[in-house]
């Protein structure tokens, strides 16, 4: 079965209108296609269908996890980009959509990001899903350790990843699905 990796990252803000954010949502993009895994985002606009549409462009496929519970309410009321591959219609508003999004993936990217992306963070670290840290790439990317660390008084799990690069982030996040494909408590032991 193909790996499934999920983007996460800022839907709207400055991250979004920022050349090097955007860039690098392009270079995660390419890189999920060019490996040939599923790119699954939150069918939102900005840094994570950025990412998806650069993955598209270069033949993968993209699927959705919409907040919406239909189309029409998708691209009228949510506002929401529609070019995926397929898309996956919830009804659950963004927050309860975030936890089906994190646990559909085999591991997460984090591309910039401002406070949603800290609620996707937050599932993605509780459910000890692995996650690769797109660090330099705006948003809180590089405040994650501190976040983590500092702020919550908790440690960095080894199924945590973080690179600037996008090829050497992919890397090591394929390492860390492959030695961690269950997910890690909090304290760092393996869930059952």
């Amino acid at each position: 079965m193909k790996l499934k990796i999920g983007i996460i990252g800022s839907a709207s803000g400055p991250q979004t209108e920022d050349p090097v954010s955007i860039e690098k949502a392009k270079m995660v993009g390419r890189e999920v296609a060019k490996r040939g895994y599923i790119l699954i985002n939150g069918a939102c606009p900005g840094i994570p269908d950025i990412a998806g549409m650069a993955a598209k462009e270069a033949g993968g496929m993209v699927i959705g996890i919409s907040p919406a519970f239909s189309e029409y309410e998708h691209v009228n009321e949510y506002l929401s980009p529609h070019g995926h591959d397929i898309l996956i219609f919830t009804g659950l508003g963004f927050m309860e959509r975030d936890i089906i999004n994190i646990r559909s993936c085999d591991g997460i990217i984090l591309v910039s990001g401002g406070i949603g992306t800290l609620n996707e963070f937050t599932i993605t670290y509780d459910e000890g899903r692995p996650l690769g840290v797109l660090t330099n790439s705006g948003g809180i990317s590089n405040s994650i350790p501190h976040i983590v660390e500092e702020l919550c008084h908790r440690k960095i799990p080894p199924n945590m990843v973080f690179d600037d690069e996008p090829a050497a982030l992919l890397d090591k996040l394929e390492v860390a699905i492959k030695t961690y494909p269950l997910p890690i408590h909090q304290d760092g032991r393996v869930k059952d």
